[in-house]
Protein backbone atom coordinates (compact mmCIF):
# COMPACT_ATOMS: atom_id res chain seq x y z
CA UNK A 1 0.00 0.00 0.00
CA UNK A 2 1.37 3.41 -0.85
CA UNK A 3 1.81 6.19 1.70
CA UNK A 4 -1.13 8.29 0.59
CA UNK A 5 -3.48 5.33 0.53
CA UNK A 6 -2.44 4.38 4.04
CA UNK A 7 -3.14 7.91 5.29
CA UNK A 8 0.22 8.09 7.03
CA UNK A 9 2.86 10.81 6.59
CA UNK A 10 5.17 10.33 3.64
CA UNK A 11 8.55 9.28 5.00
CA UNK A 12 11.42 10.85 3.04
CA UNK A 13 15.13 10.04 3.08
CA UNK A 14 17.48 12.75 1.81
CA UNK A 15 20.63 11.53 0.03
CA UNK A 16 22.99 14.29 -1.10
CA UNK A 17 26.64 14.99 -0.31
CA UNK A 18 26.00 18.73 -0.08
CA UNK A 19 24.93 19.74 3.41
CA UNK A 20 23.29 22.97 2.29
CA UNK A 21 21.13 21.08 -0.20
CA UNK A 22 19.97 18.61 2.44
CA UNK A 23 19.32 21.38 4.94
CA UNK A 24 17.25 23.35 2.45
CA UNK A 25 15.15 20.32 1.58
CA UNK A 26 14.65 19.42 5.23
CA UNK A 27 13.50 22.92 6.20
CA UNK A 28 10.95 22.87 3.38
CA UNK A 29 9.68 19.35 4.02
CA UNK A 30 9.39 19.83 7.78
CA UNK A 31 6.76 22.51 7.15
CA UNK A 32 4.42 19.96 5.53
CA UNK A 33 1.97 18.05 7.73
CA UNK A 34 1.89 15.04 5.40
CA UNK A 35 5.67 14.67 4.93
CA UNK A 36 8.37 13.76 7.44
CA UNK A 37 12.13 13.47 6.95
CA UNK A 38 13.30 10.20 8.50
CA UNK A 39 16.98 10.32 7.64
CA UNK A 40 19.86 11.92 5.78
CA UNK A 41 22.75 10.36 3.86
CA UNK A 42 25.96 11.96 2.60
CA UNK A 43 26.84 9.21 0.11
CA UNK A 44 25.27 6.30 -1.73
CA UNK A 45 26.43 3.63 0.69
CA UNK A 46 24.89 5.52 3.58
CA UNK A 47 21.69 5.97 1.57
CA UNK A 48 21.36 2.20 1.21
CA UNK A 49 21.99 1.68 4.94
CA UNK A 50 19.53 4.41 5.87
CA UNK A 51 16.89 2.97 3.52
CA UNK A 52 17.21 -0.39 5.26
CA UNK A 53 16.99 1.24 8.69
CA UNK A 54 14.19 3.74 8.12
CA UNK A 55 12.10 2.12 5.33
CA UNK A 56 11.20 5.47 3.70
CA UNK A 57 8.43 5.88 1.16
CA UNK A 58 10.60 8.15 -1.01
CA UNK A 59 14.34 8.67 -1.33
CA UNK A 60 15.54 11.96 -2.80
CA UNK A 61 18.70 10.63 -4.44
CA UNK A 62 21.52 12.73 -5.84
CA UNK A 63 23.47 11.07 -8.65
CA UNK A 64 26.98 12.31 -8.02
CA UNK A 65 28.00 11.18 -4.54
CA UNK A 66 31.18 9.64 -3.09
CA UNK A 67 31.73 5.98 -2.14
CA UNK A 68 28.65 4.81 -4.05
CA UNK A 69 26.93 6.97 -6.64
CA UNK A 70 23.19 7.47 -6.82
CA UNK A 71 22.69 4.97 -9.63
CA UNK A 72 24.45 2.16 -7.78
CA UNK A 73 22.61 3.06 -4.59
CA UNK A 74 19.30 3.06 -6.46
CA UNK A 75 20.02 -0.39 -7.90
CA UNK A 76 20.91 -1.78 -4.47
CA UNK A 77 17.78 -0.38 -2.83
CA UNK A 78 15.54 -1.58 -5.68
CA UNK A 79 16.86 -5.14 -5.36
CA UNK A 80 16.94 -5.36 -1.56
CA UNK A 81 14.27 -7.69 -0.13
CA UNK A 82 11.87 -5.71 2.01
CA UNK A 83 12.49 -2.43 0.21
CA UNK A 84 10.27 -3.13 -2.80
CA UNK A 85 7.91 -0.28 -1.85
CA UNK A 86 10.69 2.32 -1.52
CA UNK A 87 10.52 4.80 -4.40
CA UNK A 88 13.59 6.64 -5.68
CA UNK A 89 13.36 10.21 -6.95
CA UNK A 90 16.59 11.14 -8.70
CA UNK A 91 17.92 14.69 -8.34
CA UNK A 92 19.62 15.81 -11.52
CA UNK A 93 21.06 18.83 -13.28
CA UNK A 94 19.42 19.07 -16.69
CA UNK A 95 21.70 18.60 -19.71
CA UNK A 96 24.69 17.56 -17.60
CA UNK A 97 23.73 14.24 -16.02
CA UNK A 98 23.98 11.57 -18.70
CA UNK A 99 22.97 9.00 -16.14
CA UNK A 100 19.23 9.55 -15.89
CA UNK A 101 18.51 6.71 -18.31
CA UNK A 102 20.70 4.36 -16.26
CA UNK A 103 18.98 5.50 -13.06
CA UNK A 104 15.54 4.68 -14.46
CA UNK A 105 16.76 1.25 -15.52
CA UNK A 106 18.26 0.76 -12.06
CA UNK A 107 14.85 1.24 -10.47
CA UNK A 108 14.25 4.98 -10.04
CA UNK A 109 10.64 6.12 -10.35
CA UNK A 110 11.50 9.45 -11.90
CA UNK A 111 13.66 12.50 -11.52
CA UNK A 112 13.54 16.10 -10.43
CA UNK A 113 15.66 19.01 -11.55
CA UNK A 114 17.85 20.39 -8.80
CA UNK A 115 16.73 23.91 -9.54
CA UNK A 116 13.06 22.99 -9.18
CA UNK A 117 10.94 25.24 -7.01
CA UNK A 118 9.43 24.25 -3.65
CA UNK A 119 6.01 23.51 -5.15
CA UNK A 120 7.57 21.19 -7.77
CA UNK A 121 9.55 19.32 -5.13
CA UNK A 122 6.51 18.77 -2.92
CA UNK A 123 4.42 17.67 -5.91
CA UNK A 124 7.13 15.25 -7.02
CA UNK A 125 7.38 13.63 -3.60
CA UNK A 126 3.61 13.18 -3.36
CA UNK A 127 3.36 11.75 -6.89
CA UNK A 128 6.15 9.25 -6.27
CA UNK A 129 4.77 8.28 -2.85
CA UNK A 130 1.39 7.59 -4.45
CA UNK A 131 3.03 4.91 -6.57
CA UNK A 132 3.19 6.85 -9.81
CA UNK A 133 6.22 7.71 -11.90
CA UNK A 134 7.24 11.33 -12.27
CA UNK A 135 7.32 11.60 -16.04
CA UNK A 136 7.43 15.15 -17.32
CA UNK A 137 7.17 14.46 -21.08
CA UNK A 138 9.19 17.52 -22.15
CA UNK A 139 12.22 16.48 -20.15
CA UNK A 140 11.86 12.72 -19.80
CA UNK A 141 11.35 12.06 -23.51
CA UNK A 142 14.36 14.11 -24.46
CA UNK A 143 16.69 12.52 -21.94
CA UNK A 144 15.54 8.95 -22.46
CA UNK A 145 15.38 9.41 -26.21
CA UNK A 146 18.88 10.85 -26.31
CA UNK A 147 20.55 8.12 -24.33
CA UNK A 148 18.36 5.15 -25.22
CA UNK A 149 19.51 5.37 -28.82
CA UNK A 150 23.10 4.91 -27.66
CA UNK A 151 22.37 1.61 -25.91
CA UNK A 152 22.59 -1.78 -27.54
CA UNK A 153 19.42 -3.79 -27.09
CA UNK A 154 20.42 -7.08 -25.49
CA UNK A 155 17.24 -8.83 -26.61
CA UNK A 156 15.37 -8.26 -29.83
CA UNK A 157 12.34 -6.00 -29.59
CA UNK A 158 10.00 -8.63 -30.98
CA UNK A 159 11.12 -11.25 -28.46
CA UNK A 160 10.76 -8.86 -25.54
CA UNK A 161 7.33 -7.64 -26.59
CA UNK A 162 5.99 -11.02 -27.70
CA UNK A 163 4.42 -11.56 -24.27
CA UNK A 164 2.14 -8.54 -24.72
CA UNK A 165 -1.27 -8.47 -26.33
CA UNK A 166 -1.88 -5.93 -29.09
CA UNK A 167 -3.83 -3.74 -26.68
CA UNK A 168 -1.00 -3.89 -24.15
CA UNK A 169 1.43 -2.78 -26.85
CA UNK A 170 -0.80 0.17 -27.62
CA UNK A 171 -0.94 1.07 -23.94
CA UNK A 172 2.84 0.69 -23.58
CA UNK A 173 3.35 3.04 -26.51
CA UNK A 174 1.16 5.68 -24.88
CA UNK A 175 2.92 5.24 -21.54
CA UNK A 176 6.15 5.84 -23.44
CA UNK A 177 4.73 9.14 -24.65
CA UNK A 178 4.11 10.15 -21.05
CA UNK A 179 0.32 9.78 -20.98
CA UNK A 180 -1.51 9.19 -17.70
CA UNK A 181 -4.10 6.45 -17.20
CA UNK A 182 -6.90 8.95 -17.80
CA UNK A 183 -5.26 10.16 -21.02
CA UNK A 184 -4.65 6.60 -22.21
CA UNK A 185 -8.29 5.77 -21.54
CA UNK A 186 -9.45 8.76 -23.53
CA UNK A 187 -7.12 7.90 -26.42
CA UNK A 188 -8.22 4.26 -26.61
CA UNK A 189 -11.86 4.75 -25.51
CA UNK A 190 -11.28 2.85 -22.27
CA UNK A 191 -12.13 3.67 -18.69
CA UNK A 192 -9.16 4.85 -16.56
CA UNK A 193 -9.51 1.67 -14.48
CA UNK A 194 -9.23 -0.51 -17.58
CA UNK A 195 -6.23 1.49 -18.77
CA UNK A 196 -4.63 1.01 -15.35
CA UNK A 197 -5.24 -2.73 -15.59
CA UNK A 198 -3.49 -2.91 -18.97
CA UNK A 199 -0.56 -0.89 -17.61
CA UNK A 200 -0.26 -3.22 -14.61
CA UNK A 201 -0.34 -6.30 -16.81
CA UNK A 202 2.34 -4.88 -19.10
CA UNK A 203 4.50 -4.11 -16.07
CA UNK A 204 4.11 -7.65 -14.75
CA UNK A 205 4.83 -9.31 -18.10
CA UNK A 206 7.89 -7.17 -18.82
CA UNK A 207 9.25 -7.28 -15.29
CA UNK A 208 9.05 -3.50 -14.94
CA UNK A 209 9.15 -2.04 -11.45
CA UNK A 210 6.97 0.93 -12.34
CA UNK A 211 5.86 3.22 -15.17
CA UNK A 212 9.30 4.80 -15.46
CA UNK A 213 10.77 1.47 -16.51
CA UNK A 214 7.91 0.99 -18.98
CA UNK A 215 8.98 4.25 -20.62
CA UNK A 216 12.54 2.95 -20.91
CA UNK A 217 11.29 -0.29 -22.48
CA UNK A 218 9.10 1.61 -24.93
CA UNK A 219 12.15 3.50 -26.20
CA UNK A 220 14.55 0.56 -26.11
CA UNK A 221 12.25 -1.62 -28.16
CA UNK A 222 11.43 1.05 -30.69
CA UNK A 223 7.74 1.43 -29.85
CA UNK A 224 8.52 5.09 -29.22
CA UNK A 225 11.18 6.90 -31.18
CA UNK A 226 13.20 9.86 -29.87
CA UNK A 227 11.89 13.31 -30.69
CA UNK A 228 14.50 15.31 -32.67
Amino acid sequence: MNATAAGSPIKVLLADDEGLVRSGFKVLLDLEDDITVVGEAVNGAQAVDQARATRPHVVLMDIRMPKLDGIQATAQIATTPGLEQVRILILTTYDTDEYVFDALQAGASGFLLKDAGPAELLHAIRVIAAGEALLAPRITRRLIGQFATQRRIAQSAQNQLAVLTEREREVLTLVGHGLSNHEIGAELFLSPATARTHVSRAMAKLGARDRAQLVVIAYRTGLVTPTP
